[in-house]
């Protein structure tokens, strides 16, 4: 009775806003047509080529997006259940391709498996209650053919538009919410003689327009990652960096920062870069934001963080938001799925991210191909001594999953991507110096830091860098730097 009673406050909504079919009304926004000026390019720009394929949008309401999608596609489903909307889409654009116009509650939706090659919803899901939500993300995976995309853009946190509303009954989430519901989904697709499981993989989620677009993927069940968790950022958002455990990272490097040195080295390396206003740089694994923040008060650029854990990129938004710098945009994203057009960026810039990437080369060829004629590379990042490694050591690279390289070889696979004027320093000696101070700091504030979080926190924080500092002064671990450019 409850979902009967919200559906029907849903319907007796968009009936109230629904009666002439116009923009604004389906925005729910008097500015809705400069709006869609602005909005579009950057939407369309986000979606996968839709070259001979089939779409299913959902919430299409009058269209606006309808048609772009029908200029590029094999076929459009576009489906929304106010039947005013889907009259006038129909009207205005079923001339100009292979299209289907359908009047539907998407909560009772149905396609065959694997009907289709894209799924796009805008403004939809925040109007589903969390069960629809889940049962319709479900389906999304089962219409989807292997390989697929979903792109879905909502309104997180509150509401968006300015248009007055007598009740709202829209469910108004956080990020995260969205990004654990969608890549924790598995559906098994097994045949008799092979074993099928197919998740979404996390391709980008933007920050301005709170956008996300994700892949179907094939998960192998049997590999799992760290601590069990069926994906790597699983891993991350539930062990790693936990918001509880960020933040206590962000104690020790200091406000905005988990990364070696917080401000002191960031101030250092960013100046290395000459940086000047109006220039892209793109942030891979931004963490909570503090170098981005850094960048675009001081020098003017436009930055673009990007990190794998949502927890991180959640806290670097809210501190966007307070700290109003409108130069720094955030995603969560997984830099080794990420594209962008060649040439896009003035720099590319990285702190102790890379660690976790298997496949260097081909990432370090994407950095290259994004890059300007000129552009610049800047990253640290964790290596490693020569091997033979101790057996602690050996115990601590496979417990985390880092895949190490000296800072000699770092280097070189700098060079044989392209880079030009590659340094290679090792920084060990300053890595120890920073983990010193950071202890000493711990000590100072130790009261604090224990009311604030716990003492088993507390030791598990100096425990872990005492062992850090170990590792460094035995020879095992490295902290390299390095900095190339594009010619």
């Amino acid at each position: 009775m409850e979902k009967e009673t919200e559906r029907n406050m849903m319907t007796e909504f968009w009936k109230e806003h629904s009666k002439f079919a116009t923009v604004e009304e389906m925005m729910l926004d008097s500015n809705a047509q400069e709006l869609t000026q602005h909005e579009l390019p950057e939407i369309l720009s986000m979606l996968p080529s839709l070259a001979g394929s089939d779409v299913l949008e959902l919430g299409a309401g009058i269209g606006r997006y309808t048609r772009h999608l029908i200029g590029k596609a094999r076929h459009v489903t576009a489906v929304d259940f106010m039947e005013k909307f889907v009259e006038k889409n129909r009207l205005d654009n079923s001339h100009l391709g292979s299209a289907e116009f359908i009047q539907a509650d998407v909560t009772k939706l149905d396609f065959p498996k694997h009907s289709f090659d894209v799924v796009f919803s805008n403004w939809l899901l925040m109007y589903l209650s969390d069960q629809e939500l889940k049962s319709l993300a479900e389906k999304f995976l089962m219409w989807l053919r292997p390989g697929g995309y979903l792109f879905f853009r909502e309104s997180c946190f509150h509401q968006s538009g300015d248009r007055k509303r007598d009740f709202n009954p829209t469910h108004y989430r956080s990020p995260a919410y969205y990004n654990h519901l969608m890549t924790s989904l598995l559906l098994d697709e097994s045949e008799k003689t092979e074993k099928k499981c197919y998740g979404f993989d996390m391709m980008k989620n933007n920050q301005n327009q709170l956008c996300w677009l994700m892949q179907k993927v094939h998960r192998d069940v049997v590999q799992q990652h760290q601590g069990g968790f069926s994906t790597f950022q699983e891993f991350l958002d539930n062990q790693q960096y936990t918001r509880t455990g960020i933040l206590r990272y962000e104690k020790m490097f200091g406000s905005g920062y988990v990364s070696t040195g917080g401000i002191s080295t960031t101030k250092e390396f960013v100046d290395m870069l000459n940086l000047k206003a109006g220039q892209k740089v793109l942030d891979v694994g931004c963490g909570i934001g503090g170098g981005d923040f850094y960048m675009a008060k001081t020098f003017g650029v436009e930055v673009l963080g990007m990190d794998l854990s949502s927890n991180m990129v959640e806290i670097a938004m809210e501190r966007a938001v307070k700290e109003k710098v409108p130069l720094v945009q955030f995603e969560v994203s997984d830099a080794t799925k990420r594209m962008f057009p060649d040439t896009t960026f003035d720099v590319v810039y990285s702190r102790d991210m890379i660690l976790h990437i298997s496949d260097k080369l081909d990432l370090f060829r994407k950095f290259y191909s994004w890059l300007k004629s000129g552009g610049k590379l800047l990253i640290s990042d964790y290596c490693c001594g020569e091997k033979p490694w101790s057996p602690a050591f050996e115990d601590y690279v496979n417990q985390r999953g880092y895949i190490l390289y000296t800072p000699q070889r770092y280097g070189q696979f700098l060079s044989e991507v392209g880079f030009s004027n590659v340094h290679a320093e090792d920084r060990t000696e300053q890595f120890i110096q920073v983990i010193k101070a950071e202890l000493q700091r711990a000590g100072e504030m130790k009261e604090e830091f224990i009311q604030e979080f716990s003492q088993e926190a507390y030791d598990a924080i100096v425990n872990g860098w005492t062992e850090k500092l170990q590792r460094c002064e035995t020879g095992d671990q490295r902290w390299g730097l390095f900095y190339a450019t594009k010619e």
